[in-house]
């Protein structure tokens, strides 16, 4: 009641000023406990917020330091801040409680009831905060934006695309967001030092060496043609003597959990178009989400083969101790091409790939085409199983001597028989690794 207020000279409240506990950034400290961000959940604060915001008609409610200049340049002027001010800020409280609780609801759905892989949550709530408005989408007739999900990555190491951080070159575009989370995605799959170059969410090269500079060449080795203008994704340092490597490669950005000092200087220097982009090694989010029309689908992320999983041998001949590190090379590089997805892989970088083709002997065809007389020695990987063995015989005419599959089919033993019959060691693995 105003009026007691009056009687006791209470003067009504019409500004609220309040930043909450950082709970967002403590969970997404590395190591953080329980307890350490239990601590850091605001309970006053919340209350606080929403009560100013419900009262937006006499209240000013500020949530965001972003908006002090803002609100202090109305008060200034007229003394006042205005109604449809009021009104934008409290739709950025409610919001920002809204985000706030949806974090602390996520992160302790993690805690006390870990998802596995058969289980799905009931609902699925997201809050998407945008990061990073885009100049345009795919096409420049498209408007886009980068929005993240902390529900889903609450390990993001920053705020910018990928969790990480852009330290040098123009913004990201949309098509260079997809591509270098392809890229990242496929360079920080392998645990020894890596390189994947990507082009329109497609390999163009991967491989693996004792150096980032060595890397990149044998991936670059594997189709320089198609590498031109593609992104670079390292899942080391990124050091001068890679930086040297580019040589007058265009690049469209590179990531990296790191660039050394010199190297991003150098690369400011001499590509300076060249976006450059760190992001810490956080863990990968356990879902993955594509929306269709009406709805969105939700699937546990292929990580791989489980870790129980046996490849087995079903050939007369079993691969050598050097065929054996090519496939393995080439089985976790072929989870990252689109299906139908064939790879062939010489002394642990790819020299061949055929991709998102409908039919799989014509992504054999491709892959052995793109090696040439590199697949002779070379192993091979196919992300299904043969349906015929018609592209095994096209492997075995290239040269490829060893080849890993999931098998499954119906005509697996024709498939066994011809490998037998043409002198090629087979393994399966017994997991499918489509890629859409």
């Amino acid at each position: 009641d105003r009026a007691e207020l009056a009687q006791h000279n209470i003067h009504a409240i019409d500004l609220v000023v309040c930043n909450l506990y950082p709970f967002q950034a403590t969970i997404a400290k590395p190591g953080v406990s329980l307890a350490e961000a239990v601590e850091q959940i605001d309970i006053g604060g919340v209350t606080l917020l929403r009560a100013a915001a419900k009262n937006f008609a006499r209240v000013a409610v500020i949530c965001d330091p972003a908006d002090y200049a803002a609100v202090l340049s109305e008060l200034q002027s007229g003394g006042a801040v205005s109604e449809s001010t009021r009104r934008r800020l409290a739709m950025t409280a409610f919001a920002h409680t809204r985000d706030y609780d949806a974090a602390i609801a996520a992160y302790l759905s993690r805690q006390f009831a870990p998802a596995t892989s058969d289980e799905l949550p009931t609902t699925f709530d997201l809050s998407l905060q945008l990061v990073q408005p885009m100049r345009y989408g795919e096409n420049p007739h498209q408007a886009a934006g980068l929005y993240v999900a902390p529900a889903l990555h609450p390990g993001r190491g920053g705020d910018g695309p990928l969790g990480g951080r852009l330290i040098a070159g123009k913004p990201l575009s949309y098509n260079n967001v997809l591509d270098l989370d392809a890229a990242w995605r496929a360079a920080s799959s392998f645990t020894e030092t890596a390189v994947a170059i990507i082009k329109h969410l497609s390999p163009c090269g991967i491989a693996l060496a004792d150096s980032v500079a060595d890397a990149f060449r044998a991936a670059l080795a594997s189709d320089p043609v198609s590498a031109f203008g593609g992104v670079i994704a390292a899942n080391r340092p990124f050091d001068l003597t890679a930086a040297h490597a580019l040589e007058d490669l265009f690049v469209e950005a590179i990531a990296a959990p790191a660039f050394h000092p010199d190297a991003a200087e150098y690369l400011r220097q001499h590509k300076p178009n060249c976006r450059l982009v760190e992001i810490p090694e956080t863990p990968i989010s356990q879902w993955e989400l594509r929306s269709v029309r009406g709805g969105v689908l939700v699937q546990v992320a292929d990580r791989g083969d489980p870790e129980d999983t046996e490849w087995r041998a079903v050939t007369r001949r079993t691969p050598t101790p050097a065929e054996m590190a090519d496939l393995r090379v080439a089985w976790l590089a072929c989870q990252h091409v689109r299906s139908n997805a064939i790879v062939v892989v010489r002394n642990r970088a790819t020299v061949g790939i055929g991709g998102g083709l409908t039919s799989r002997v014509d992504a054999a065809q491709l892959a052995v085409a793109k090696a040439g007389e590199r697949a002779k020695g070379a192993a091979l990987a196919s992300d299904a199983f043969f349906p015929f063995p018609d592209a095994l015989e096209v492997a075995a005419r290239a040269g490829v001597t060893a080849v890993i599959q999931p098998g499954g089919s119906v005509r697996d033993q024709e498939v066994i028989a011809t490998a037998d019959q043409l002198g090629v060691a087979m393994l399966f693995t017994g997991v499918r690794h489509f890629r859409h």
